[in-house]
């Protein structure tokens, strides 16, 4: 199983609630195609470097999975339908992205 990392952006249209669900939405996408969620992360509201959809800002979130390349064909098409997403990236992550990911997550724990 190789590991991935998709950081999406919502609509900032949505309610917090709405949000959350659009996340689990994906979660369970994911696990139900025989992947296996691994972290998942809220960044908030943030302002766009750009406008996309004549919006500035947007929710954004990050999920770590573990799947085969078919988990992510699947999700990436799943977020292609889903109107509330506006963009995202799926990268597949290696020791470099692991030991920067170990990091980033001892950083936000520390000041959480």
């Amino acid at each position: 199983m190789n590991s991935y990392e998709t950081v999406f952006i919502l609509t900032p249209v949505l309610s917090e609630e709405q949000a959350k669900e659009a996340v689990q939405k994906f979660e369970s996408e994911i696990s139900s195609l025989g992947g296996k969620v691994k972290q998942s992360e809220n960044w908030g509201l943030k302002k766009l470097a750009y406008p996309i959809q004549k919006k500035s800002t947007g929710f954004y979130f990050l999920i770590e999975f573990q799947g085969e390349g078919d988990v992510v064909q699947k999700l990436e098409v799943e977020l292609k339908r889903d109107e509330r997403v506006m963009r995202f990236l799926t990268t597949k992550m290696n020791k470099d992205h692991f030991e920067y990911a170990d990091k980033r997550r001892a950083k936000l724990s520390k000041t959480a």
